[in-house]
């Protein structure tokens, strides 16, 4: 959940302009998605480039401190904040999520720092494995879920960019490989065996491709990936899963997200905002 007093409005102006829900990606944005072709990305990547895009340029300011997540999209929005710092000669300050992210900012020449010295940030921007249409979202494919919660928990505004694919109604709706859990290597199997327990479904280790034995995250933990077989109420499910000891984080990240950005196949950006209580 947001820290209390950590959920600001946004500081750029709304998106009045844009017709409801879409907008077209603009000059600063990048080209339609005629030019995938000639800028070698598939629909996807350059869907995921859009998105991109389109966030840093709404949502970046100068004198902002960043948090930035971790994952294939996010290396699109470094790329273009880079741009606009060069172009622009903004003063930006980034948080990491990942070591991952960290490499990112530091090849772009960015403004590296840590919670230590900046413990709130202004925006922070993530991908998502999957949006549900109230915003919540699966996140830690990649293995960064912890890091990823904790610097967009401190943000005043957490921006999600994903592609088309991400897009649901309900979460399992497109992604079938689990909620993502960071367990203690100690508590695996019961947390394993308290997870189907309680809420039914599957939790498989997961297991690493390219080293013998499981994936280990920057914290030096491991992941349960959750296959659930039914929609739960999403806000109970993640609290509870949180209090089984030897869990660390979840993959849901609930009530968080202000805005999500998605690049669609036509070359437009959809939006999908968080909708006043």
């Amino acid at each position: 959940m947001r820290l209390p007093g950590r959920l600001g409005p946004l500081r750029s102006t709304p998106l009045a302009a844009r017709p409801p829900g879409r907008v077209r990606a603009g000059p600063a944005a990048g080209r339609r998605a005629s030019a995938r072709g000639r800028l070698g990305g598939t629909m996807a990547e350059e869907a995921k480039r859009l998105a991109a895009c389109a966030a840093v340029d709404k949502h970046v300011q100068n004198n902002q401190v960043l948090g930035i997540g971790s994952g294939s999209t996010i290396v699109h929005a470094v790329h273009r904040l880079a741009e606009r710092v060069k172009e622009e000669n903004l003063t930006i300050v980034c948080i990491p999520t990942s070591f991952q992210a960290r490499q990112l900012i530091l090849q772009n020449g960015l403004t590296l720092s840590d919670l230590d010295r900046h413990p709130e940030l202004d925006v922070a921007i993530d991908g998502a494995d999957e949006v549900d249409s109230d915003l919540n979202l699966i996140k830690g494919g990649g293995g960064c879920l912890t890091q990823e919660k904790i610097v967009a928990g401190y943000a005043k505004c957490f921006i999600v960019i994903a592609d088309y694919r991400k897009k649901s109604e309900s979460l399992g709706e497109r992604w079938k490989k689990g909620i993502p859990i960071e367990v203690i290597p100690m508590a695996y199997v019961p947390v394993t065996r308290a997870l189907t327990k309680n809420f039914g479904g599957a939790a498989e280790l997961r297991m690493a491709v390219s080293k013998a034995g499981p994936v280990v995250t920057d914290n030096g933990n491991f992941i349960l990936d959750w296959k659930f077989d039914k929609v739960h109420e999403w806000s109970e499910v993640n609290t509870a899963i949180k209090m089984i000891p030897g869990v660390v984080e979840t993959g849901l990240f609930i009530d968080m997200a202000e805005v999500v950005y998605f690049g669609m196949e036509d070359g437009s950006v959809s939006v999908r905002e968080k909708q006043p209580r």
